[in-house]
Formats: C-alpha cells, structure tokens, sequence
C-alpha cells in the first residue's frame, strides 16, 4: 500500500496563549483518532504550535483505506421463512434495513447474513472530514463568529494548508479554501510562504522567521533566559506555566535583560514579581541568596536592528505597575497591621458565623489551645491567629490577592512582631496545595491547624456539607491540609479535643450534637484515598478505622504498623483467629468477666493460650504506651500457634456454662491485645 506525508495548518488571528498547547495536544489527538477510525495507518504523528497556527504533520500516511467486508447477522431462520418457506416480516425487515432484495443475503447458516465488500476510500477525500471533526471537537469554551458568516472557531481563521504528499487537498474548512500557502512572521516576513511539501514544512516557515515547533520554541526561550541571566551574576525565576504563555506568545523569540529602578526593592519582593510575571510576562531574577535583582527578562517577538528600543519600552510600561505596588506598600505601612481588625469587623466571614475579625478571635484561641498540645508557645500563637487576617483588609492585598499571608508576614516584622508570628501569618495559608510546602514553625502550624479546623467545624456546624463536586469552603483541602500538618511533620493532637475547643467557640450558632464527632469522622475519611496512592490497602485503613483514634498521627503509625504485619506469615492465620473470635464475642451474652480464672482452665490448649496471652499482655503494655505498634504486632506474632492450638483441642461453647464464661473471657483478652493497635479480623 502506497503511503505519503500530510500536512494540515489551520492560520488563525492571535490564539489565547493559556489554550495554544492544549489546543495543538486536542487538535493531535482527534486527527489521530480520525484516522484509527477511518482506518488510515501511519508511522508517526505531531503538532506545530504558533501564535497564529496550529498544525499537524503525519508521516507515511497510507494514501488509501484498505478494503474491508462489513457483516451483518439477522434473524433466525426459523424465524425468517414460515413453515411453506414463505419469508415473515422479519426476513422483509431486515432485507430492507440492509438495502437489497431478500435473494441477496446469505441463507447458507443457522441466521440470515448480510455480506457486504466495502472498497476502500482515498485518504485524500476522508481527509477534509477528519480534519472538520478534529477542529469542532477542539475544546474551547466559548467559540467566536466574525464577518457575516455563520462560521464559528477561538479566533477568526485566516488560510488552510492541506497537502498530501506535494499535492493540494481540495476543500473549504472554517470559511478557508486549502492551498499549501502559509505565512511568515507579521513583521518580518508578512508575505505568503509557500510549502513545499508536509516534510519542509518547518523549514519553510523558519526562512520566514517562524519557528512553528512549540517544543523548539520553549526550549530557546529557557536556554536563552538562563544564560542572560547568568551573565547578570542571577538566576532566572522561570514558573512551567509562564514558559508556556511566553512561548505561545511569540513565533520568533528575542530575550532581553531590562532593568528598573533599585528604589522598588524596598517593596516586598513577592508583589514586584507577582506584576511582573501575572501582567508583564516577564521573567525576574534573583541573586544567589534568593533576593529579588533589579533587573527582568522579557521575550520579544521581533529581532530587531535596535533592541535598546524595545528594553527602554519595556522598561517604561513595567514602571507604572511598579510604582502602584509601592505605593500601596507605603499607604500599608502608615498604621500599625493590628489596626486592620477595626475593618474585618464589618467584613462578613460567613453571615451565619459572623465576620473575619470574629473568625481571627476563634483562631486565636483555638491556635493557643493547639500550641500547648503540640509544645509550641501558646502566647505566639493567640497573637499570630489574632493577627491572621488583618493584611486582607489591606492596600496590597487588595490589589495581589495571592499575597494573603505574605503581605502580613512583611507588616508583622516593619510592626516588630516576633519572627515566628510573623511567618506564622503566611504559614497559616499551608499547605496551599497538594504536595506544597507546610508551616516551618511550631506558631504557624497551630495557626494552620487553628484557621482549618474553625472553618471545618463552623460550616459543618451551619449544615452545609460539601456535595459531590460542590466545595465552596474547600473543606476537603481543610482536612487534608490538617492531616498532613499533623503526620508529616509528626505532631501529636487530640483532633476530638481541639475540635471540642473549636465548636465551643462558637456558641449557638451551630449546632454541636453529634458536630465533633461528624467533623472528625470527615477529616479521617480523607486518609483513606491518601492510603491508597501510597499503595495501602483499603482493609488496613478500615482495621484502624474501627478502634478510633482521635490522634492523626496516631493513626498513621497503627496504618504503618499494620501494612508491615501483614507481610509476616503469621499475619493471615491470625486474622482469621481474630475474626472467629469476633464472632464467637458477638454472641455472648451478658458482660464478660474482666479476668480468667485459672481454675476453670482445664484443657491443655487452653492453659497454653492463657499462659501465653498473660506473657504477651505483659510484652505488649510498655510497647503500647510509646506506640511502637510494629513492635506490638510483630510481638503479637508469637500467638498463632496457641491460638490455633486453642481452636483446634477446645470446645468453645462447653456445657458448663461457667466454663464457656470463663472461655470467653480469655479470647476477649487475646482480641483485647490486637485491638490495642487496630481490628486485624478485617484485613484477612
């Protein structure tokens, strides 16, 4: 089978430089997808990506579809033709669905079949409706009409290149007749580029100063921005994102280094680069200790004769943004941050739960609770969660929302606040996100935990749960962010205590029964999703699960402890033991004696397991209480042989019934000595 390379490129007007990749990943995928289904085969397939095209080449791209045989099975014969052999209404039917005479189909089988050769097609005349299907199937949120037609598309279209091999694909997409003339760079090469042919595709545009490949494109940006920044004695801040929309930006990338006036780095330097990359797109720098250089890079797309030009605009268009971010630094810093609290008081948080300063009261109480349960200093923390909000209701922060936190961190030191209350204004944010960083300080994590658990308990408290896809309080993040606080940086809390604190807080303005209870059983249900990308096994989170923790990190370590004990080849027996023995105790009745009375104990096997269970307690106590739960179960190993011993030689259920109380009681004792750590009967 004949095979040639094709091409096709959509001109556009400017494409949305956050959508440029996705569009030219979507628009590869359903080309693709179009020719698996057509059943044209190729070798290879990818994407070119420009500000004012997307396009996508395939490699030896079969110039036909094979011939195919479609086959279509009716109905029975006997359901077919009557006794006389005449043909029902069935075999009518399906003659006609099939578009021929009731001779024409197959009757050599148990049904009627239809056998059709289907010839196959030119590539050349499926093309035009793959590429059609492709671009409607484009993800684009809101589609766009322009001149009088009715055409709709992201961006106006302005040519169509479809070239199979070196010949024309005749057809009209999107308003655009095909030919196989692109364009070149608006400015510097504004005339129509012909293609030769689907494999000079990238060298033909390169001539015409566009380099049409997004991944070339991305990697000069980076290389380039590198090495200036290098020679500024800097390193470059280069955010993945920000790459991206620069290179979408651009068809043919000039970096070069500006500068701005020194006076602007009194200015937190976290607003400096927020304008410049968010509104700029620039690319800042940073000396070797982390500290923000007055200096940027920014990406032209014109190599021009006199690039000192395009730096001294540069220079002037960022001076305003710079300027503002000063000045609402100054007007910041005329009052002292506490003074923000006298605003937050007519700032609603929720109009159930009162406002933000109310909201800074309860987390300030709450987070000293929390520092004295995890050894912090509860006086820094009551004055960091005081003081948790008060940057909200500030110039800066309502200009760059994303410097919540950091904003207050650098008003906190220019007020002389402790650093660790200080950081604790920004480490109240963490983690900001799955992964992210968390609090580096003792204040900041009771801050956290503190700002976290008062949102959980106040919304739960108000009834308004988050359903399905809908979390407008992002209390899934909450209760996440507090279990990583609390595991990973092994901090011990009673979640059932603080959240006592917590919903106490606020009076009669949730209601409490049954809250802390409905609260913490919502933060724990998060670790079991966490359990298992870590490849833990539902069964063990559900073990622990059932003896209630109300420590995080207590739990974590039982989870721990039991995934290593179920490796141990002692550990399958034993569950079963342990669930046998939860059944037989679900059957008791009455209460249970709190001690076995050794002389009731007349069988051997019965003896040994009390014998051996008296030593395990007695192993186990000090291992439980310094929570070294792998050392308990591993500990705990040792039983298999008594207990199967036990349930092999003993009659459980005996007539004595003072016997069978005493029998009971002991295996009440052994399952007392795994539920210490978790309920294994659940992991066999």
């Amino acid at each position: 089978m004949q095979a040639q390379d094709f091409l096709v490129e959509l001109g556009t007007e400017e494409l949305p430089p956050k959508a440029l990749k996705p569009l030219a990943e979507a628009f590869l995928t359903g080309v693709e997808k179009g020719l698996a289904e057509a059943g044209l085969t190729y070798q290879a397939a990818r994407y070119y990506a420009a500000p004012r095209r997307l396009a996508v080449q395939i490699e030896q791209l079969a110039t036909e579809q094979p011939d195919r045989t479609q086959q279509m099975d009716g109905p029975p014969l006997k359901a077919a033709f009557d006794a006389a052999g005449n043909p029902t209404q069935a075999a009518l039917g399906f003659a006609r669905k099939c578009g021929v005479e009731l001779g024409e189909l197959d009757q050599s089988g148990p049904r009627l079949r239809f056998v059709q050769n289907i010839p196959g097609q030119p590539a050349s005349e499926l093309l035009p409706g793959i590429i059609d299907q492709a671009l409607a199937d484009l993800p684009i949120p809101k589609r766009m009409r322009w001149g009088a037609g009715k055409t709709e598309f992201v961006r106006p279209t302005q040519w169509l290149v479809m070239l199979l091999g070196d010949e024309v694909v005749p057809c009209q997409i999107l308003s655009q007749q095909s030919g196989r003339d692109s364009r070149g760079h608006r400015f510097h090469h504004p005339d129509p580029v012909a293609i030769g042919s689907p494999a000079s595709y990238a060298d033909d545009l390169r001539k015409a100063h566009v380099i049409a490949d997004f991944a070339e494109r991305r990697a000069l940006i980076s290389d380039r921005v590198s090495k200036l920044a290098a020679e500024q004695q800097g390193s470059a801040i280069v955010p993945d994102d920000l790459l991206d929309e620069v290179t979408a930006l651009v068809e043919w990338p000039v970096p070069l280094v500006c500068s701005f006036e020194e006076r602007f780095l009194e200015v937190p330097q976290e607003a400096l680069i927020s304008t410049m990359q968010d509104n700029q797109k620039y690319f800042c720098l940073l000396d070797s200790k982390g500290t923000l250089l007055p200096r940027f890079i920014t990406v032209s797309n014109i190599d021009s004769k006199d690039p000192a030009q395009i730096i001294a605009g540069n220079e002037k268009v960022v001076r305003p943004r710079l300027t503002d971010a000063e000045f609402f630094y100054q007007q910041d810093l005329k009052h002292p941050l506490q003074d923000n609290n006298e605003r937050l008081a007519n700032v609603v948080f929720q109009a159930e739960l009162g406002s933000v300063y109310d909201k800074a009261l309860r987390v300030s109480s709450l987070a000293a609770f929390i520092a004295g349960s995890i050894g912090g200093d509860a006086a820094n923390a009551a004055r960091a969660g005081l003081l948790s909000k008060c940057d909200l209701a500030s110039e800066m922060v309502g200009e760059f929302p994303e410097l919540q936190g950091i904003a207050g961190y650098y008003y906190a030191r220019h007020d002389g606040e402790p650093d660790e209350v200080a950081l604790a204004l920004n480490e109240q944010y963490m983690p900001r996100g799955a992964g992210a960083e968390l609090p580096s300080t003792l204040t900041g994590a009771a801050v956290a935990l503190a700002d976290k658990l008062d949102t959980l308990a106040g919304i739960f408290g108000i009834g308004m749960l988050p359903t399905g896809s809908k979390d407008p309080y992002a209390l899934r993040r909450a209760a996440l962010g507090v279990l990583r606080i609390l595991i990973e940086k092994r901090l011990e809390l009673d979640l059932h205590a603080a959240l006592e604190t917590a919903i106490s807080q606020y009076g009669s303005a949730v209601k409490s029964e049954g809250l802390v209870d409905q609260v913490q059983d919502f933060i724990f249900d998060r670790l079991r999703a966490r359990y298992e990308d870590e490849g833990i096994d539902v069964a063990v989170y559900q073990s622990v699960r059932a003896v209630h923790p109300d420590s995080p990190l207590d739990f974590d370590q039982r989870v721990q402890a039991v995934q290593a004990f179920r490796r141990l080849p002692e550990a399958e027996a034993l569950a079963a033991a342990n669930k046998r023995v939860a059944n037989i105790l679900a059957k008791a009745e009455g209460e249970l004696p709190g001690s076995v009375d050794q002389q009731l104990l007349t069988e051997a096997a019965e003896q040994a397991l009390a014998t051996a269970v008296a030593a395990a307690e007695d192993a186990v106590k000090p291992l439980a209480q310094q929570r070294q739960y792998t050392a308990t179960l591993n500990s705990l190993a040792a039983l298999r042989e008594p207990v199967d011993a036990f349930f092999d030689q003993v009659l459980v259920n005996a007539e004595d019934e003072r016997v069978k109380t005493n029998r009971y009681a002991l295996l009440a004792r052994l399952r007392g000595l795994f539920l210490g750590v978790a309920d294994i009967s659940l992991i066999g």
